[in-house]
């Protein structure tokens, strides 16, 4: 078949998926990248014959890179976008079976929060001449549906490749979907083992340079109109930033806003540090798990101004937290359906421009000076707060916030922390400072616990020259630490800081807290009295087992012994370091007061447990509903 300049390759359909996306590049502002520089993948009979194939005869261009774990390297691919602000990523292959279905959580972190990967999983033959092959699942009435199918509630975008063709339209619907501000998340092109080998003449031209722009939406002159109205005619607004905030890269615009017009900003997770260049403004976490300052004026303001949030329960404290019976919504987002959400006034439009647009509108208004006064003195209580939580308790044993005070002081310009999962993102969100520089990267939208190390190892990627701190819990890194040979084997230096509690000891404190006891969130011994796990916590000792894996392990169990074993790790050059940092289990973090909603057995013989009941049941008038 001949294009019609009647210049055509014939390739497989591997071949061709390797050539095609080594010459796909993403812009915006001016700015040009490769969209997909690199494919990391894990080889079985599913795809070594393929994708393999085509990755070791063309792609030059397209280097590969081993991972330990199928899940990880969705979780490298993310980490990496998130701090490319999703203007570009990387791409997976999988084999059949396992292989393919070890990628759903990756991709279902990818998606909650709206970050851009692209994965290849593997299929059955597509002929069916084999019969069922080795690690196909098998539909009893539907012979199309198979392991691969499972990652089709949590894509953006999903198709199945049943001839090599299909290809011309599947990949650059693939690319606009990556490149979608209000679309991005995975996209997963579903491959069968035989269709990766089938050759077809492709048209030469398939194969150019295409650059894919990253719009910026713009807002509706109407929508700015209305929301400048709404925010004039605020008492006590209050700006919500989340995520999106972050993507835009509208750090800036947010910051003068909120100087202009003397509004408050508080952050969510994925908005951790969009409100630093808010200055004395600036009010931290809000919601469940935020700082004491936000809850206040989160439940006093008239007006909250969402930008780039989707509204979750953490932020809104299961809407529970803005208790002003006048309360309205401004919500400024590139999706549409978190733009509708609590009744807002939708603002459908990229936050950097709206942001700028609404300066413009209020260029002559300005908050009372009641409200930052306000402001000052609930910011001025918290710092009281987290002074005192951060402190040495004096018994010999760190508490977590200290372990993050020290690890925020020991973080210079440039440097960057991430977690995603258990007490840590929680105790970041209130504790860590990203002032002078200092990055925090948290993962909440899904909390997938093992995001951690790969995604720290995908950020150092996207910038080489920055430290990566990892802070991950013992219970996390548990559950895969093998992505530290991958660091080792790629040259790539991030310290690992593990805070060893125990446990998960965070669920065991809401397990307190919402069933009346603890049970089975410890690492303790089976006792042969109870039959449970109630004896000695086990001994695991995490440098040691990093230092199997080649990288450097280190451990703490005073304040001066973290310090020394961080200044060690910064001297260290092109390597993991991992350091086992011994903590007291009981969490430690302040209370601002915020419900959050995890819900009570309805019946019990236990006593606690009816009053546990009865007392949710009271907070559950606290919440709203906005519409």
């Amino acid at each position: 078949m001949a294009s019609e300049n009647g210049s055509t390759i014939r390739l497989t359909a591997g071949q061709a998926i390797v050539k095609y996306l080594q010459v796909q590049y993403s812009e915006r502002d001016g700015e040009r990248q490769r969209l997909i520089p690199t494919m990391f993948g894990i080889f079985g009979h599913g795809n070594v014959a393929g994708v393999a194939q085509g990755l070791e005869e063309y792609g030059d261009e397209l280097p590969y890179r081993q991972t330990r774990n199928e899940q990880a390297m969705v979780h490298i691919a993310t980490g990496y976008a998130k701090w490319m602000r999703r203007k570009s990523t990387f791409a997976c292959t999988a084999s059949i079976g396992p292989g393919t279905t070890n990628l759903v959580s990756g991709a279902a972190t990818a998606t909650g929060n709206h970050l851009p990967v692209l994965l290849f999983p593997s299929d059955h033959y597509a002929t069916r001449h084999q019969g069922p092959v080795l690690q196909q699942i098998e539909h009893p009435i539907s012979f199309d549906v198979g392991a691969t199918d499972t990652l089709r509630p949590v894509s953006r975008f999903f198709d199945r490749i049943m001839r090599p063709e299909q290809l011309l339209t599947a990949l650059p619907i693939a690319m606009r979907v990556l490149t979608s501000p209000s679309e991005t998340g995975a996209v997963t092109i579903a491959l069968p083992q035989d269709v990766q080998m089938m050759a077809y003449d492709y048209p030469t031209h398939f194969f150019d340079e295409r650059t894919w722009t990253i719009e910026r939406p713009y807002p509706h002159p109407d929508s700015i109109a209305e929301a400048a109205d709404l925010i004039r005619n605020a008492n006590s607004p209050v700006i919500m930033a989340g995520g999106g905030t972050v993507y835009a890269e509208a750090e800036q615009e947010l910051g003068d806003l909120a100087k202009q017009c003397g509004i408050p900003v508080g952050e969510t997770h994925a908005g951790k540090g969009a409100g630093r260049l808010a200055g004395d403004l600036s009010i931290g976490g809000m919601g469940a798990g935020g700082t004491t300052a936000s809850a206040a004026i989160g439940a006093e303001a008239d007006l909250v101004i969402g930008v780039g949030t989707r509204f979750a329960d953490f932020a809104t404290g299961s809407q529970s937290a803005f208790q002003n019976p006048d309360v309205k919504f401004i919500s400024i987002n590139v999706t549409g359906a978190d733009a509708y959400k609590q009744g807002a006034l939708p603002v459908i439009a990229d936050a950097k421009l709206a942001l700028e647009q609404l300066g413009e509108a209020l260029s002559d208004h300005s908050t009372l000076a009641a409200w930052r006064e306000r402001v000052a003195s609930l910011n001025k209580a918290w710092e009281g707060v987290k002074a005192e939580v951060v402190k040495s308790a004096g018994d010999g044993t760190m508490r977590q916030p200290e372990l993050v005070q020290i690890v925020n002081e020991f973080a210079q310009a440039g440097d960057v922390s991430l977690c995603a999962a258990g007490s840590l993102p929680g105790d970041l969100r209130q504790l860590w400072d990203c002032s002078g520089d200092r990055h925090c990267m948290l993962e909440f939208g899904f909390s997938c616990m093992t995001w951690e190390i790969p995604a720290g190892i995908g950020a150092k990627m996207a910038d080489p020259d920055r430290e990566v701190i990892v802070m991950i819990g013992d219970g996390t890194y548990l559950m895969n630490p093998s992505e530290i040979v991958t660091a080792v084997q790629e040259g790539i230096k991030i310290i690992v800081v593990i805070s060893h509690n125990h446990g998960f000891q965070i669920i065991r404190h809401l397990q307190e807290g919402t069933a009346g006891t603890a049970f089975g969130n410890e690492f303790r011994m089976r006792e042969e009295g109870t039959n449970r796990l109630t004896g000695d916590y086990l001994t695991i000792d995490f440098s040691k087992n990093a230092e199997s894996m080649g990288a450097v392990g280190l451990r703490a169990e005073t304040a001066d012994e973290l310090r020394a074993a961080l200044d060690e790790a910064r001297r260290v050059v092109r390597r993991p370091v991992v350091i086992d940092v011994e903590i007291h289990p009981e969490p430690a973090a302040p209370d601002p007061g915020i419900w959050w909603d995890i819900a009570t057995a309805e019946v019990s013989g236990k006593a606690e447990v009816r009053q546990i009941r009865a007392d949710y049941e009271k907070s559950q008038k606290s919440q709203r509903l906005y519409y």
